[in-house]
């Protein structure tokens, strides 16, 4: 599991672009937070060598499905505490609750400043939760 500026990072398969190369299909872990995406190291090798080709060659979009291994795969979920496939709100959700949770043992804890960091991530959190929901209603 991936943690970022206090957050447990969320996996996803996405794109990514390297200079001028877009690498699709991408084993990824994202922050929710601060938006800090990278490789799952499980695939981080196949994707710095696919990369190296597919610069060296040219070629401006590759695919790295091809490339990863299923046990690749099941390392990479293995560590991830979601997934966002297409469902942004149930991240979110998900998200809002561990932070909650974590609020609750900070409280008990008495460490005010893992508390106040928690209360930021919940304001982040609470924004863009509400803004989806906007879009959704449109």
């Amino acid at each position: 599991m991936g943690f970022c500026c206090g957050a447990t990072m969320v996996g996803a398969v996405g794109t990514l672009r390297q200079g001028s190369t877009l690498v699709h299909n991408v084993p990824l872990l994202f922050c929710p937070v601060c938006h800090h995406v990278e490789v799952h190291h499980a695939v981080e090798d196949e994707f710095q060598l696919m990369l190296e080709y597919a610069q060296g060659d040219g070629a401006r979009e590759v695919n790295l499905i091809d490339t990863i291994e299923p046990d690749m795969i099941a390392e990479w979920k293995e560590c991830c505490t979601s997934f966002q496939d297409g469902h942004p709100e149930a991240v979110l959700r998900e998200q809002i609750d561990m932070a909650l949770d974590l609020m609750g043992v900070a409280k008990t804890l008495g460490d005010k400043e893992w508390e106040d960091s928690l209360k930021g991530r919940l304001h982040i959190l609470g924004k863009r939760f509400q803004r989806y929901q906007k879009t959704q209603m449109r």
